[in-house]
């Protein structure tokens, strides 16, 4: 949202102060629009472009653009021609005004704009009556324009220039002028609005909170406003007008009133900037964030890693006696930050991006679609640390990770284990061989699945054969354990509600993941 544009300055002072007569001739001004006479020729004051070329931080030479075109604009209308053109030399601010023709045998009758065009005859006629006195100019193709003396200077495929007074355009050209280069000017104030800020999305922004308007914040960065609209405001927040506050540039919308600069503080981006000013080490790049995520207000998860072995990643981010990402979390109004060790491997990264919960296993699991996700068994007194709040730790973890996580407890994958094995002992047909590998000491299908078929061969009453068929079992049981809840099943237990565990396994987290490398 670009800033409301002051006025580029007074007609009197961009155009001088003229006093126009009623033939169109002016005494002598001091602003952009001069004569040399009083019924001399109409030129322009260049140090006065230049100076608001300064001013406004805007090429001098799109400034004197549009001057010639606004002039050009003034004259087509004076003279009713539409193909009056302005030339402004850039150094004296001389200007000279010219109706070009092209030379040819016969004229285009059938477009609706036919091109500005001179029969032949009428070409030399003009030289004949007006060429002796300089006011036309016979281009050849290719060529420079010179005065034509002779008739027979003319020729098809020419281009003749008539050229025509300027002291007769009066205040038509200085409101003319006025109007397009005041447009001119704000069309350049939000390119360089627009070009300055657009390479900077991602970047942190600093400014005032200026105003509210439907519910969107208005913040004053200086130059220009920045928005932050309400989907983009931590509900965990609230500014004041007037109130100092910092955000991530989100996105720049051209809008025909000006750029649009889209605030954040709900962008993950906000938490690394935070990081990268907080940990000198980050900064120098000898750590490195790999991602980060949040739940704007509540909870946030970093995942860091570092570029050299005597460098702890993690204690370098939170700091002496957690002092670098206390400091953040004040500037978060209270966001809980984990901090966590990146690692290249899939299963020690879920391990650690379920912190502060412990985990015991986690198995990938890997669908019919060629997607994959991951099942994580805890302990039972971990198992509600692990979900967190309304799922908030496994969701965070889930969009750090990219892959939809599973929490289990111990007593609930023992009791499909017992049921999976049991299951298939006897469809095996082998169910009192289950009392014998608990004599021998293989209670769970874990540790059957540890055992080759020579050991399982060696407990009293299992042969070689049995041994074979126990291990065939085992393994269909950790299949029936490991492969996806069938779509039945999922059903069945819709209507089941375990507080915490609702969120567990959501596939698709609301919160962003943004990946440094």
């Amino acid at each position: 949202m670009g800033r409301t544009a002051k006025p580029i300055m007074s007609v009197s002072a961009i155009f001088g102060s003229h006093d126009w007569n009623s033939s169109g001739r002016s005494a002598a001004g001091n602003g952009v629009v001069r004569h040399r006479r009083t019924n001399g020729p109409m030129n322009i004051d260049p140090s006065v472009i230049r100076q608001v070329s300064r001013e406004k931080d805007i090429d001098a030479e799109k400034m004197f653009g549009a001057l010639e075109e606004a002039m050009s604009s003034a004259a087509r209308k004076f003279y009713h021609d539409k193909a009056m053109v302005t030339l402004i030399d850039r150094q004296t601010g001389a200007m000279t005004v010219y109706s070009p023709r092209t030379v040819v045998a016969e004229l285009d009758t059938e477009s609706e704009e036919p091109p500005p065009e001179v029969l032949l005859d009428e070409a030399r006629e003009l030289v004949a009556k007006q060429g002796t006195r300089g006011e036309v100019r016979v281009l050849r193709p290719g060529g420079e324009g010179e005065p034509a003396t002779e008739v027979d200077d003319v020729a098809l495929g020419d281009e003749v220039r008539v050229y025509r007074e300027t002291v007769g355009l009066g205040r038509i050209a200085a409101q003319t002028a006025k109007q397009v280069l005041y447009q001119k000017v704000r069309e350049a104030e939000r390119d360089n609005i627009y070009n300055e800020y657009f390479p900077k999305i991602g970047e942190l922004m600093s400014g005032t909170v200026k105003r509210f308007e439907r519910g969107d914040m208005i913040v004053d960065l200086g130059k220009t406003e920045g928005i932050i609209p309400r989907d983009q405001q931590s509900r965990a927040e609230r500014y004041g007008q007037g109130e100092r506050i910092r955000s991530i540039l989100f996105d720049v919308h051209r809008n025909p009133k000006g750029p649009q600069l889209v605030l954040s503080r709900t962008d993950p981006r906000l938490l690394i900037r935070f990081f990268e000013m907080e940990v000198p080490e980050i900064y120098d790049g000898t750590v490195v964030i790999k991602g980060a995520v949040r739940q704007p207000g509540e909870r946030a998860k970093v995942a860091v890693r570092s570029r050299e072995r005597d460098v702890d990643p993690v204690g370098a981010c939170v700091g002496m006696r957690g002092s670098r990402v206390q400091s953040i979390m004040r500037e978060l109004h209270g966001e809980k930050i984990d901090v966590i060790l990146y690692s290249d491997d899939l299963i020690t990264f879920a391990q650690n991006a379920l912190a502060p919960a412990k985990i015991t296993r986690v198995s990938p699991i890997h669908h019919e679609d060629g997607t994959m996700s991951l099942d994580c068994v805890v302990e039972d007194d971990q198992l509600s640390l692990a979900i967190g709040k309304k799922g908030q730790n496994v969701r965070l973890a889930s969009a750090l990770i990219g892959l939809k996580i599973e929490i289990k407890g111990e007593t609930e994958v023992k009791g499909e284990v017992a049921e999976a094995l049991t299951r298939m002992l006897q469809a095996s047909r082998l169910k009192q061989t289950a009392e014998k590998l608990d004599e021998a000491g293989v209670g769970s299908l874990f540790e059957l699945l540890e055992k080759s078929a020579e050991e399982l061969a060696q407990i009293p009453g299992i042969g070689e054969a049995t041994a074979e068929r126990l291990l065939e079992a085992a393994r269909a049981a950790e299949e029936e354990i490991r492969s996806p809840r069938s779509e039945e099943s999922e059903e069945e237990e819709e209507g089941e509600e375990v507080p915490g565990e609702e969120e567990a396994g959501a596939s698709t987290p609301a919160e962003e993941t943004i990946v440094q490398e």
